[in-house]
């Protein structure tokens, strides 16, 4: 029998989001290492704050959310208080439960100061990379990346005749130029920029 593809809304939530998160997901294991290195610095938070007011968002919180925005390379604070709206995995991580509202995008940059930029981030990061667990997955080997040695396409602009001859561009920075009547091949011709750029198709 063919089930039916009604929406219906429930009023209540019976399962625990503990639940819906897999055994096995790395994040598990993650969020056990984290938390021992949060714990550790419980003093330190509670230098920042003072004893009556308000009660802020708390500091464990905006850094476990900025440790997910750094582990899934999310561009801004704002896309990733949109993906703690919807996703399960993120809200667990963080802390919050199904129906707690999310934080606004605005209390990062309000703390930034306060945690992401001063010696508490730095400190976070230094106690959890010297927990135990941690410190057996790291490795003193690194390899370096030289930007300058990526290859890439000759600019139309730049390409022109090895002989000097050719259309001269027009004055100015991005001088324009008669592309369309021009055939250009790697042979004869060459940037004027980057003389080991290529014309490729």
């Amino acid at each position: 029998m063919r089930g039916s593809d009604r929406t219906s809304g429930s009023l209540f939530s019976y399962i625990d989001i503990e639940a819906r998160i897999a055994k096995a997901h790395p994040l598990r294991a993650m969020r056990e290492i984290v938390n021992a290195s949060l714990c550790a610095m419980d003093a330190r938070f509670e230098a920042l704050y003072k004893s009556g007011g308000r009660p802020s968002i708390p500091p464990e919180r905006l850094l476990r959310a900025t440790l997910l925005q750094m582990l899934y390379t999310l561009r801004s604070e704002r896309q990733l208080v949109e993906r703690l709206e919807f996703d399960l995995l993120f809200r667990w991580f963080v802390g919050l439960s199904m129906d707690e509202e999310v934080f606004d995008a605005s209390s990062f940059s309000k703390n930034r100061d306060r945690l992401l930029n001063a010696d508490i981030a730095q400190e976070f990061l230094s106690s959890l990379l010297a927990l135990p667990k941690v410190k057996k997955l790291l490795s003193a080997e690194h390899f370096s990346v030289d930007g300058t040695m990526l290859k890439a396409f000759a600019s139309m602009k730049s390409f022109r005749p090895k002989d000097g001859s050719g259309e001269p561009p027009a004055p100015g920075r991005d001088g324009e130029r008669d592309l369309k009547t021009e055939k250009r091949s790697n042979e004869p011709h060459a940037s004027t920029t980057d003389e080991d750029a290529r014309l490729y198709r």
